[in-house]
């Protein structure tokens, strides 16, 4: 698995040992950073990328992440609770000279602490066929991760069912291969 653009493009990145984690592939990971390079997702400036605050949620090896970062994002917090994917998102991290701008936390993201700031982006990657996403959304929004601002990515299997959650809406819907990528913002006219 490599960066795909951005100042680290080419860059080989360490991925976790196991089955347990499911790292979205080089070409994935290009269609969807395209897509968010190339869609209107009522962000401003040149690129959603440029300064933006990440959050990489089920983060496996960090390549969501450092992605973003590669591509300009000012700051990206990993969350993940696995031992392995923790390690390999640390020695991408420090390989990739991005300790400064990077924040790992270790817990599920069902146990998120409070945020000290909602993010721009957040990707969620959780395992397939875990039925979490809803859950996970609920508890983002309530710590403050995720405000009205916030695009959020969800990625899943394409014969997964996915209903848009609470307080959301969808608005794309892609399908790579055996890959789904859906974007979400808060909807605040609800209510």
């Amino acid at each position: 698995m490599r960066i795909v653009a951005g100042k680290h493009r080419g860059r080989n990145l360490v991925v976790p040992r196991g089955h347990a984690v499911r790292p979205t592939s080089d070409r994935g990971r290009e269609s969807l950073f395209n897509l968010l390079s190339h869609g209107d997702y009522g962000q401003p400036g040149p690129s959603i990328f440029i300064d933006a605050v990440v959050v990489d949620a089920f983060a496996g090896s960090g390549a969501l992440g450092l992605e973003a970062l590669s591509r300009g994002a000012a700051k990206c917090t990993f969350i993940e609770n696995a031992r392995d994917a923790q390690e390999a998102i640390t020695a991408n991290i420090e390989t990739f000279g991005e300790t400064e701008t990077c924040h790992l936390i270790k817990t599920d993201v069902l146990r998120l602490p409070r945020a000290q700031t909602a993010a721009n982006l957040v990707f969620l990657d959780p395992p397939y066929a875990k039925d979490i996403l809803q859950n996970a959304f609920s508890v983002l929004v309530d710590r403050g991760w995720i405000d009205a601002q916030t695009l959020c990515c969800a990625e899943m299997d394409v014969r997964e069912n996915f209903d848009e959650p609470t307080g959301f809406k969808i608005i794309d819907d892609r399908h790579y291969g055996r890959t789904r990528f859906v974007l979400l913002q808060r909807n605040i006219t609800e209510n």
